[in-house]
């Protein structure tokens, strides 16, 4: 690992969870000096990949990074495939669809992973909705990253216990990997309140060319709604194997990616 490029990474890391921090408050979140982190902080400001606030100093992420951002939608084969397919969807079940893929790093403060929402159809006749493009959920937490997790043994954490966001949480490794079973067995996975008090959704795994799942499609249901109709899910299920056979993928679900054996 090279040092700086990873201490650059971090402080990106850091802004995009607190939005505006100080020099000091960065030093001390990456335990690194005040003088080593200026540095860095100097470079990523002269790339425009971090801003300075004028009136308080602090930092934030800079233009540069929607730049990147941008460029890496609109490069991601599962979104542009998802789209047309999510459109159908939303359209059948009448509730909203989102696409997400499993973020690549792993904070070093928090062993799980978190899914990125990369596409999202609104619900139809719905009024004004948010773009939920870009929001980050714990994996653990939300139907999409239960799909992921599910066929992803190495994307699984590693730690005691999971962050807790509503009282229905599952925040027990155990009964996460219990679940994650039914998921395999199923098709689907499922959250009733675990991210976000009041939403409920499912999910499907979605696999390419290699037989590996690369992301995920789901529905967002409302309390109202709640539990699915079948017709809903057999689409959902529908779905996500037909979005998986034009990335090239020869089956669905995908195949389970294992987690390397210990070295003896």
């Amino acid at each position: 690992m090279i040092q700086s490029v990873d201490r650059a990474v971090r402080i990106l890391t850091a802004l995009q969870g607190a939005r505006r921090m100080g020099l000091g408050e960065l030093a001390t979140q990456l335990e690194l000096a005040p003088s080593t982190v200026h540095g860095i902080v100097r470079t990523l400001l002269d790339h425009g990949m971090i801003a300075q606030e004028r009136d308080s100093g602090r930092y934030r992420l800079g233009p540069a990074t929607l730049r990147l951002g941008n460029v890496y939608l609109d490069t991601l084969e599962l979104r542009s495939r998802s789209v047309p397919w999510a459109e159908d969807l939303a359209a059948r079940t009448g509730v909203a669809v989102r696409t997400a893929v499993l973020l690549a790093g792993v904070d070093r403060d928090l062993p799980e992973r978190d899914v990125i929402v990369v596409a999202h159809e609104p619900r139809p006749g719905g009024g004004r909705q948010m773009n939920e493009v870009g929001i980050v959920v714990p994996a653990h937490a939300c139907a999409l990253g239960k799909a992921l997790l599910a066929f992803d043994d190495t994307a699984l954490p590693e730690t005691d216990t999971l962050r807790s966001m509503t009282g229905e949480t599952i925040t027990d490794p155990a009964r996460l990997r219990d679940e994650l079973a039914a998921v395999r067995a199923a098709g689907i996975a499922t959250e009733a309140e675990e991210a976000v008090l009041g939403e409920y959704g499912v999910a499907a795994p979605v696999g390419d060319h290699s037989g590996a799942v690369v992301g995920a499609i789901g529905l967002v249901v409302t309390q109202a709604d709640w539990p699915l109709d079948p017709a809903a899910a057999d689409a959902l299920r529908a779905t996500a194997r037909s979005i998986s056979r034009e990335l090239g993928a020869a089956s669905w679900p995908p195949a389970v990616t294992e987690r390397p054996a210990a070295s003896a």
